[in-house]
């Protein structure tokens, strides 16, 4: 089978899942980038990958182009993200099979504010092709929601998301009653509003006040980084909360693996979520916040990671305070949210999982899973 991706510019998060891809069926595969990386991202240290075998820079050369369309034309299987909608008019049009995949639509205004010139991007680019073999791979919970609103992909809609590195060799946590009872507290994101870094400093000052022992790191740089540790010097915890600063993924990740809960305070402006897939592959029990559009895709409540209502400092507090209190519920979730990302959410699983279903479609037939990726997307009703 020929799978392709096209992008805008690749990034470290999707190339886990193209050496999947890429090992299982080799040329076949290929990543298309239709723009340079930004360069406010190489500032920040984005790797970039123009060696791989399977990336193609189409907008390197009108022949890099020509060679990327052709790549297009003759696969069996596109999957198209934020990339200009020449790379697949056509092969829509002949029907051949098509998938998008997005994030939520409508993060910062209702569908019904949709003005004139929004509404005829959504019929160019999905109503009218509401009979062809076009399918949408939801890189959030909540993309079915806003499909279905206008109309488009019904019955058509698969779960997905983005899929980070799992490593085999992160072991489940182990309940050591001899061990220090201070609990490590882990918030990792910029320092912006929408991902509301004032919530894990209030929430710290609650758990202050109520004598608990434990310790916030906060990791990342952004606008509002200032005016937070200037609340923590305000609020009295100082000695309770450090700021680390902006660090190489790696390093995250390894700070991931020494501390044991994860807080992810994000509202609904935060489309995915990677970071909570790394906190989940490396052991930590999460609280994350219902609007997340990540959350209800990777989080069975109270199994492998605990949700709270988004901006809701009461709901966060309860929920971290449960998994301080309950040392060995706070281990079971731990382990239960790497079994998640080692057996349903890896990028091998995604990867064999979009061929089955690839497979069955081109054969006339439903997707063949239940639950996890690939399974179908569906409104969410209860948050």
């Amino acid at each position: 089978m020929k799978i392709t991706f096209i992008t805008n510019f690749v990034n470290h998060h999707q190339i886990p899942l193209a050496e999947e891809f890429f090992s299982m069926i080799g040329d076949g595969y290929h990543l298309i980038a239709t723009a340079p990386m930004e360069i406010m991202r190489r500032q920040l240290g984005y790797p970039e990958y123009n060696n791989k075998p399977y990336v193609i820079n189409a907008f390197e050369s009108a022949n890099e182009k020509d060679k990327a369309i052709q790549i297009i034309s003759h696969a069996d299987v596109v999957v198209i993200g934020d990339a200009p909608e020449e790379y697949v008019t056509q092969r829509i049009l002949r029907g051949c099979l098509t998938f998008r995949y997005h994030e939520r639509w409508f993060k910062n205004k209702p569908w019904y504010l949709t003005g004139i010139r929004g509404w005829k991007n959504i019929y160019q680019n999905h109503l009218r092709y509401i009979n062809k073999p076009l399918y949408m791979l939801a890189a959030s919970a909540y993309t079915a929601n806003d499909v279905y609103k206008i109309g488009a992909y019904k019955n058509k809609v698969f779960k997905w998301g983005y899929f980070t590195e799992v490593r085999e060799n992160v072991v489940e946590k182990t309940l050591d009653v001899s061990m220090k009872k201070s609990i490590t507290i882990l918030w990792c994101a910029r320092f912006l509003s929408l991902k509301h870094p004032e919530l894990p400093i209030q929430l710290a000052k609650k758990l202050k006040d109520d004598e608990y022992d434990f310790h916030l790191d906060m990791i990342g740089i952004g606008e509002e980084l200032e005016k937070m540790k200037e609340l923590a010097k305000q609020l009295d915890l100082c000695d309770v909360i450090s700021f680390l600063g902006s660090m190489p993924n790696n390093e995250v990740l390894s700070q991931m693996r020494s501390h044991e809960i994860f807080l992810f305070t994000s509202d609904k402006r935060e489309g995915w979520g990677a970071v909570l897939n790394e906190a989940m592959s490396s052991g930590c029990a999460v609280v994350t916040s219902d609007k997340i559009g990540s959350t209800p895709f990777l989080i069975n409540d109270g199994k492998n990671g605990l949700i709270f209502r988004s901006e809701n400092l009461e709901s966060l507090y309860i929920k971290t305070k449960y998994l301080l209190d309950n040392p060995g519920q706070r281990r079971n979730i731990s382990n239960y949210a790497l079994f998640t990302m080692k057996n349903i959410w890896s990028p091998r699983k995604a990867a064999e999982r979009l061929i089955s279903l690839s497979e069955a479609l081109l054969q006339g037939k439903a997707t063949p899973f239940i639950d996890g990726p690939c399974s179908q997307a569906l409104p969410i009703r209860h948050f």
